[in-house]
């Protein structure tokens, strides 16, 4: 009885383009590592954190420090905060559902009309809130007002361009039944797209949400309302203890807002 050979083990072959990532990978830093050079890119100069981190040792010693009866002075200007982020929130989604439609293509078929609401929307989105509040800011004053005006404007932005290319991804299969049918695109966006895009809608909604929470700490520096204003007061003055605090509230806050929103978000799933 003859003995059968075992067949010779073979190493399957590469896929094709593995090599691809690598390569990205390896460009990437590269880019990177000429970007930091000096006199080619900014510059970096890691031996300034060794040489001047005592500079601010003692700042960051007042800052585990917080200064607790500071705290009743706080709370109309964080309570002014979460005002600012809900207003903005809710008119900025008003506002956005509608013109997420008109910037997909799925949605709005006339590529004029998609154009021109896009490049508005891209001129928008390309400016920062906080050159929106230095604005606005000079045009009616300082409070919450500007502030507002600001997170609206940037939620805007950035909710129409994150929901209309949700849009553009869902299946357009039932659009194009609906027009099969004679439909308007009117109707076909209130009972076809609207209900696959409500999900996405709504998740970008609670993240400007978070966003508004924390870009109105910081629109408040030049005096757009909330708590930016009084962290900029006690900057003023060096309080990095009540600094501190005011930063350890902003936290609590976030945290708050992202359990409610992940669980907001689990029932839309």
């Amino acid at each position: 009885m003859s003995e059968t050979t075992a067949a010779p083990l073979v190493l399957p072959a590469k896929p094709r383009g593995a090599w691809k990532g690598p390569t990205i990978a390896l460009v990437i830093v590269a880019v990177t590592v000429v970007m930091c050079l000096p006199g080619i890119g900014i510059g970096v100069d890691l031996g300034a954190i060794g040489r001047n981190w005592q500079n601010g040792a003692d700042k960051i010693v007042k800052l585990l420090v917080p200064d607790w009866s500071f705290f009743p002075r706080t709370i109309p200007a964080l309570v002014e905060t979460l005002q600012m982020a809900v207003i903005a929130t809710a008119v900025g989604a008003f506002v956005a559902l509608p013109l997420s439609f008109w910037a997909a293509r799925s949605t709005n078929p006339n590529a004029s009309a998609r154009v021109v609401v896009r490049g508005i929307l891209n001129v928008v989105r390309s400016v920062p809130d906080l050159l929106y509040a230095a604005v606005l800011v000079a045009m009616v004053g300082v409070g919450a007002l500007p502030g507002m005006l600001a997170l609206l404007l940037f939620n805007v932005g950035i909710i129409v361009k994150l929901v209309s290319e949700a849009i553009d991804t869902n299946d357009a299969g039932p659009l194009e039944a609906g027009r099969a049918v004679g439909a308007t695109q009117t109707q076909i966006n209130r009972t076809l797209a609207l209900p696959d895009a409500w999900p996405a809608f709504a998740n970008q909604t609670l993240y400007v949400f978070e966003l508004n929470v924390r870009a109105s700490t910081v629109l408040g520096l030049v005096g757009a309302g909330g708590l930016g204003l009084l962290i900029d007061a006690v900057r003023t003055f060096y309080r990095y203890d009540q600094l501190s605090l005011i930063i350890l509230e902003i936290l609590v806050i976030v945290l708050v807002i992202d359990v409610v929103s992940d669980a907001i978000r689990r029932r839309l799933v």
